[in-house]
């Protein structure tokens, strides 16, 4: 063997030794990627480990994110919670996540599930509340919708201080509570309720009723129009007479004749706990500043909550001379500009139609 030549033998061992290192370390790099790789498919992929088609899960407030997300995947909702919550820190750097109901519905991934949690996009309950209502009833109708308690409510709707600058003659919310339809999340505060009322009457005033304040040039306050719009909504049923009844009340304001407004007295009969659905001669005798058949100008502040379209009227009333009306007893009213015209109008469609009545009732048995 000449000297100094190394074998052929263990040169192509040493070869195969660095080859096999070489795999070997390849293989142990592609296993943490090919971990990440599978990691993200499946935070990636939609998951839906419940069988009805929509599961309702409430998250109540206090808990960790990781409790929140443990049991997200116990009810079925998230595939990997360890991977959600690395998610969560590290794509989406830990925001908080709200408390409340929500409704998942069908296959979601993890990040659509956690920007759900972290939006607060809880499931809400609807309720409308409806023209023509006083605080005590719609504080009545919230409670017993499971919206909160009566007495929470009224403590919040009893004080102006929301609408001070609105209306500095305010003594509580009466007529700035907006009638609506409202979604509500679970467990929303009675005082949430309450602001959230008050945002959208100023939002739909502002929108709708102030140009048309600033347009008519009346110089008329807030107070003015609620207070008349309020008395508007109780009077009218037909939305094409709510500015001919603004203008008959706007009239008798100005001329200083008194409003003789039913609704008035039946508030006041209402906030004594006397009103029993029949109003009488000896109520319209009453002691009372929402008494306007004794007292003349608005009563001291409104009688309920106006909607939009007696608000627009009370803004902007018809120019008509009308001062008085009454009712045709289906919906709708008559109106007159003079008392002789009035008389002959009650005589028609309040006296002789229900003679009318009575006698085709006789006639019927």
């Amino acid at each position: 063997m000449a000297k100094g030549k190394r074998p052929k033998g263990k040169k192509s061992g040493g070869c195969r030794r660095i080859a096999l290192g070489l795999a070997i370390l390849l293989l142990l790099l592609m296993i943490p990627a090919g971990m990440v790789g599978w990691s993200w498919w499946k935070l990636q992929r939609p998951y839906k480990g419940y069988p009805e088609p929509e599961r309702e899960v409430t998250i109540a407030p206090g808990l960790s994110a990781t409790q929140i997300l443990l049991n997200l995947q116990k009810e079925g909702i998230l595939a990997d919670a360890r991977l959600a919550r690395f998610y969560l820190i590290y794509s989406m750097r830990d925001p908080k996540i709200q408390a409340g109901e929500y409704l998942f519905h069908g296959p979601l991934s993890s990040p659509q599930v956690l920007h759900m949690l972290v939006r607060g996009k809880t499931l809400t309950h609807s309720f409308t509340l409806v023209e023509g209502m006083t605080l005590e009833e719609m504080a009545e109708q919230l409670a017993a919708q499971g919206f909160g308690r009566r007495d929470a409510f009224l403590a919040e709707m009893r004080s102006p201080r929301r609408i001070a600058d609105l209306d500095p003659e305010a003594r509580d919310l009466e007529g700035f509570l907006f009638p609506e339809t409202y979604g509500f999340a679970a467990r929303t505060s009675e005082k949430d309720v309450v602001d959230m009322l008050v945002r959208t009457f100023r939002r739909r005033f502002e929108k709708s009723v102030r140009p048309l304040l600033a347009e008519g040039s009346s110089g008329r306050s807030v107070h003015h129009v609620v207070v008349l719009a309020s008395i508007v909504e109780k009077e009218a049923r037909a939305k094409s007479e709510r500015p001919l009844i603004a203008a008959v009340y706007q009239n008798r304001f100005d001329q200083k004749i008194g409003l003789a407004a039913d609704p008035t007295v039946i508030y006041a009969l209402k906030k004594l706990g006397r009103w029993n659905g029949n109003l009488t001669r000896d109520d319209l005798r009453m002691d009372s500043p929402y008494n306007t058949y004794r007292w003349s100008g608005f009563p001291p502040g409104p009688i309920c909550s106006p909607g939009l379209a007696s608000l627009e009227a009370a803004a902007a009333p018809a120019h008509v001379p009308y001062i008085y009306f009454v009712s045709r007893n289906d919906g709708t009213h008559v109106f007159a500009e003079t008392l002789q015209e009035h008389n002959h109008n009650v005589e028609v469609w309040q006296r002789q139609y229900w003679r009318d009545r009575r006698r085709e009732g006789q006639a019927g048995r």
